[in-house]
């Protein structure tokens, strides 16, 4: 991503000293229109998220439920696919720890919904708008998606299974053992 998120809500860490803070956000037609075109969608109908943040030394954590409703490109058909996105989810903010530019940052496997941070704020929004992103179906399908898969000659693991099973089906062990 280059530039400006497109949806972006940035929170002062100095305001979270304390007690935790709720918040509520929710991305405008601009701002979806805009992510649904970084995302590859063919749009976004709705995206807010609810979230309580919790601030720890430089650490900052956001808990909280994002929800959508997108709309995709069926894999098969191209046909939309419209989806209801619900996601928890759980970031630590982090500063950005003191390396070389070189240098490779390495997390560990429960590390992996660490958000490095620059400066005074976290970027609530744009941490929401990747969670979405990972939240979203990589092969939508729509209801006519097997009838155009069979159609182009692609055969689902049921057919294949059922081929197995076929009247034809020992047909190979038994030449395979001819030929010993």
């Amino acid at each position: 991503m280059t530039g400006e998120p497109e949806f972006s809500r940035t929170v002062r860490v100095d305001m979270l000293a304390g007690q935790p803070r709720s918040l509520s956000i929710g991305a405008n037609e601009h701002e979806r229109a805009a992510l649904s075109k970084r995302f590859g969608l063919i749009g976004i109908e709705r995206l807010s998220a609810e979230a309580e943040l919790r601030r720890t030394g430089d650490e900052v954590r956001a808990v909280g439920t994002l929800s959508a409703r997108v709309v995709q490109s069926c894999v098969a058909t191209g046909e939309p696919v419209s989806a209801e996105v619900q996601e928890e989810f759980s970031i630590v903010f982090r500063p950005h720890p003191d390396v070389a530019a070189e240098e490779e940052i390495e997390l560990s496997e429960g590390e992996l919904d660490v958000v490095f941070y620059d400066g005074a704020s976290v970027d609530l929004g744009e941490a929401v708008a990747e969670t979405l992103s990972l939240s979203l179906d990589p092969y939508p399908r729509s209801a006519a998606a097997d009838a155009a898969l069979r159609e182009a000659g692609v055969v689902s693991e049921e057919d294949d299974a059922t081929a197995a099973e076929g009247p034809l089906a020992g047909l190979k062990d038994l030449l395979a053992g001819r030929k010993t």
